[in-house]
């Protein structure tokens, strides 16, 4: 402009030949001054403002880096916590490992012990068949004695008979007893021989024996001697009944003796001393012969009474050692299971103790985020409301500068200002129609594309303000350029117009009403796409839940779908770390049963139902689990794969409450 209005001043000055201290030199040094002045000063605004822009690009510049370094540890937290949550289970499948291990243990000790009483059953049955057998072979051998005696017997009765029948047949009668005699005498010691032998072999056999009849019991060992006692009792009352029957017989021959003695009592006086010098004699033999039997038969007894008196004492010795050795192994067994019992749960306390330790650091850790974050988002947004409320007074006042500078050209520019108002307005309508146009077609597209535009549509609002403003300053910015620019234009086509003091007030005054109105214009604009959103919503009274029913149900800890899962997992996550342990405690105070919860969620995070399959049996603790679940909301919205199949997924878990909540 100031190349402008130079020549329109050098024409008047020149023809006057007007002295330098004239009033209209004054005047248009005065004008040129003050036109330079303003200049500068236009120059010296558009400066500080390009500064601001750039200082205002820098601050948001800087709180994207804040806004991506927060994402950043908020992904790292999220990670923290998944990675505690996969230590938490290792920890829990380890624990389940050493019960399981525990329990083999417990299980191999009691099979052991059913083996080792299986044994000893089995050498109590083999000693009490070899026992059998021993005393059968002894009775068999005592018959045979006593049948080899009898026989002896009554071959010596035979003899005698033909000795008295046979007088004259003495000398070979006494060589027939002596070779009798030494028969017999060899007989009884192979009788006594064998019976050394059968010792030995029992002895023997009793000692190979003893090494497998170690576990013995008392109870059979006094069986076998009670069958021995009425073996004992048979056999004597046999013994009885043979002496009787040997004592008739014998009364039967001395009366027959008698009666030959009668008949023959001449001859039989002549040989009678002859006859009972040989009768004693062969008395005294039988005598010492029987002693000796009876002596041998005592002293058998008697090694078998000692040696059954030894072997019993072995045995009772191996058990009592055998029950010590069983004894202490099943104490050390114990001892040992008590011992890994007792450090199974230190462990398990210790993992709980450090997981709950984890749990209050994890949610002490978050609160401290969000208090900071809170703290920053507060500085944030006062460090803009000043920014902004700065550079909304220093654009008025360049406003108004340029309203001064331009008054000359107020006519013109209200023309202008109209006519780019109006089709500003008509063109904001008509993007207005096509956004509201394409936003109805995009209300009748997939509920993924909705969905998805709802859980967007919080940092969509949360940054439309800002948006808004930079906007509507952006739009007012090109306004008055355009306005400097027809004032420019009119001030070249009109350079001999002398400018009026009163116009330039007007037009400021004009101008100022008119970037008001397009301010409340715009105000207006963006109030009615804020309530689009609402006013869309209001039309579907119906949940989303009931007006799509695409639903999702999870009742365990795995799913095909890992996404959905995912997504359980960390609902859970958040009511088990962020719930208040005095809420928890509270509720661990009251008995009652371990309640099987179903609780649904939309899309959007929100909560549509909790429903109780199974009941705690107490109102307060149902009503702690439902206080719980709308103490935590909002929840974390579906991400849009998970949203383009699922309108709602419900999630069924059982709360158990101890030091903290857990859901299974």
């Amino acid at each position: 402009m100031a190349q402008g209005t130079a020549p329109a001043i050098a024409p008047e000055a020149a023809p006057a030949q007007q002295p330098p201290h004239t009033a209209a030199a004054q005047r248009d040094a005065l004008e040129a001054v003050v036109i330079t002045a303003q200049q500068q000063e236009a120059a010296r605004l558009e400066a500080e403002r390009e500064e601001r822009a750039r200082q205002a690009a820098a601050r948001l510049k800087a709180s994207l880096e804040a806004e991506q370094r927060r994402q950043a540890a908020r992904a790292e937290a999220a990670r923290l916590a998944a990675e505690l949550e996969q230590a938490a289970q290792r920890a829990a499948a380890q624990l389940e490992a050493q019960q399981q291990e525990t329990a083999r243990q417990q299980a191999a000790l009691v099979q052991a012990m059913q083996h080792e009483a299986e044994r000893q059953e089995i050498a109590r049955q083999a000693a009490a068949q070899q026992e059998a057998q021993r005393q059968e072979a002894a009775r068999q051998e005592a018959a045979r004695i006593e049948a080899a005696r009898l026989d002896a017997e009554r071959q010596e009765a035979a003899r005698q008979v033909v000795l008295e029948e046979m007088k004259h047949q003495e000398a070979a009668q006494q060589e027939a007893a002596r070779i009798e005699t030494a028969r017999l005498e060899a007989q009884r010691q192979e009788l006594a021989r064998q019976a050394e032998i059968l010792a030995i072999q029992r002895q023997d056999a009793a000692r190979r024996e003893t090494a497998r009849i170690e576990a013995r019991w008392e109870a059979e060992r006094q069986e076998a001697a009670r069958q021995a006692a009425q073996l004992e009792a048979q056999r004597q009352q046999a013994a009885h009944q043979e002496a009787a029957r040997l004592e008739a017989a014998r009364l039967e021959a001395e009366h027959q003796e008698a009666a030959r003695q009668a008949a023959a009592r001449l001859e039989a006086q002549r040989q009678e001393a002859a006859r009972q010098q040989a009768a004693r004699a062969e008395a005294l033999r039988q005598e010492a012969l029987r002693q000796a039997m009876a002596q041998l038969e005592a002293q058998r007894q008697e090694a078998a009474r000692q040696e059954a008196a030894r072997v019993e004492a072995a045995r009772l010795q191996a058990q009592r050692q055998e029950a010590a050795r069983l004894e202490a192994l099943r104490q050390e067994a114990l001892r040992q299971a008590a011992a890994q019992l007792e450090a199974q749960r230190q462990q398990a306390a210790r993992q709980q103790t450090a997981r709950i330790e984890a749990a209050r650091l994890e949610a002490e850790r978050q609160e401290a985020m969000r208090v900071a974050a809170a703290t920053l988002e507060a500085q944030r947004q006062a460090a803009a409301r000043e920014e902004a409320a700065r550079i909304e007074a220093a654009r008025l006042e360049a406003l108004r500068q340029e309203a001064a500078r331009r008054a000359a050209a107020q006519q013109e520019a209200q023309r202008q200002d109209a006519a780019r108002a109006e089709a500003t307005r008509l063109d904001a309508e008509r993007q207005e129609a096509a956004r509201q146009d394409a936003a109805r077609q995009e209300a009748a597209c997939a509920d993924a594309a909705r969905q998805d535009a709802q859980r967007e549509e919080a940092a969509r609002q949360a940054a439309g303000a800002q948006d808004y403003e930079a906007q509507r300053e952006a739009r007012l910015r090109e306004i008055g350029r355009q306005l400097d620019a027809e004032a420019a234009q009119r001030a070249q086509a009109q350079p001999a117009a002398p400018p009026r003091a009163d116009t330039g007030k007007d037009y400021e005054v004009l101008r100022e009403a008119r970037l008001k109105e397009i301010g409340r214009e715009l105000d207006a604009r963006a109030a009615q796409r804020q309530a689009a959103v609402p006013a869309a919503r209001a039309n579907n009274p119906l949940p989303l839940s009931l007006s799509n029913p695409r639903r999702a149900r999870l009742w365990g800890r795995t799913h095909a779908n890992a996404e959905l899962a995912q997504y359980a997992e960390t609902w859970a996550r958040k009511i088990q770390f962020n719930t208040d342990g005095g809420t928890v405690h509270e509720v661990a105070q009251r008995p009652h049963r371990p309640p099987l919860v179903t609780a649904a969620f939309r899309s959007d995070g929100s909560v549509e139902s909790v429903v109780f399959e199974i009941s705690s049996g107490v109102a307060a603790v149902d009503d702690a689990i439902r206080r719980i679940v709308d103490e935590h909301r909002p929840y974390q919205p579906f991400s849009p794969t998970l949203a383009r199949e699922y309108d709602v997924v419900e999630v069924r878990r059982t709360w158990h409450f101890d030091t903290a909540i857990r859901l299974d």
